[in-house]
């Protein structure tokens, strides 16, 4: 993987049978629907793929099972965010053990620590995976400034995932900011600010991975020149951007389940919602407006 990382990397979705159980056949499926989409990378596993709900066994078995299914096809970016450094250090030592093509994580949570630590977390990643590394920035600890540090200063560290609101003055600071150790800043936050965020210079971005086949369409649309093509094909995209806004990361997951990519919708978050007459209308409506733009 020599080339910077550029394009569209969706992050997964962790899949469940109706018992909760994890769905390794599903997440398979997943990763190969991902690839005839057309996807340039893959993301796993980052919050919205319900990290924080897998037991550290079970995130072993998908990211495993993530890179084994790819096998080279598209470089995976497995997430190694954790509470403390230590148990970081140890998702980032199984990640380049088992062939991952970078690692990616926010600050350690609940407490990120300190300016000191958290040049101390990210160093300890990269040292012990030795792969590129995202610089994730969700809010609250990290500034531009401090990214730009993370990058200038330690090994490894070459990409930033910005999504912190207002997210595309975000991605200009943190363009802004870095210098050539760099080799580019993603958008997340769903996708949802997609375009402007190309016109401010975003090397590529970690969409859901529901409707990976129309975001590709989209990047492929705009890095053609054809910025008026990019937003009419991103328009369809809006009613359901609206029910993930309302209901969450189910949506994506009833995607797929309709799609015929995923066994079930099964959630393991505590009170996730559940949907109503009023919601599948919606939902309905929104996979009506994307269904002449699916590719796969």
């Amino acid at each position: 993987m020599a080339e910077p990382f550029r394009g569209i990397f969706p992050a997964l979705q962790a899949t469940f049978d109706n018992h909760g159980d994890i769905d390794l056949k599903s997440m398979e499926r997943q990763v190969a629907f991902n690839i005839t989409c057309g996807c340039h990378g893959l993301v796993f596993p980052v919050m919205g793929g319900a990290v924080h709900f897998l037991a550290e066994g079970e995130r072993r078995r998908f990211v495993e099972a993530v890179v084994g299914t790819a096998s080279g096809q598209v470089p995976v970016v497995v997430g190694v965010s954790a509470p403390a450094t230590s148990i970081a250090v140890e998702y980032a030592r199984h990640a380049a053990r088992v062939g991952a093509d970078g690692v990616i994580a926010i600050p350690a949570y609940p407490q990120p620590g300190s300016r000191e630590y958290i040049h101390m977390y990210y160093r300890s990643i990269a040292e012990a995976a030795q792969l590129p590394l995202f610089v994730q920035h969700t809010g609250g600890s990290l500034n531009a400034a401090l990214i730009a540090e993370l990058i200038h200063e330690i090994d490894w560290a070459r990409y930033v995932k910005e999504e912190t609101s207002p997210s595309g003055h975000s991605i200009s600071a943190a363009i802004a900011a870095v210098d050539e150790h760099c080799l580019g800043v993603f958008g997340g936050a769903s996708g949802r600010w997609m375009v402007p965020e190309m016109r401010r210079g975003a090397a590529g971005f970690v969409p859901h991975a529901h409707v990976t086949d129309i975001f590709v369409q989209v990047w492929d649309a705009f890095q053609s020149g054809d910025e008026a093509s990019a937003r009419t094909i991103f328009e369809c995209l809006e009613p359901m951007e609206s029910l993930l806004g309302m209901v969450g990361h189910r949506m994506c997951k009833e995607v797929l389940v309709r799609r015929g990519v995923i066994a079930t919708a099964t959630m393991r978050e505590p009170g996730a919602d559940e949907l109503d007459a009023y919601d599948w209308h919606e939902f309905d409506i929104a996979m009506q407006r994307m269904e002449p733009y699916f590719r796969a």
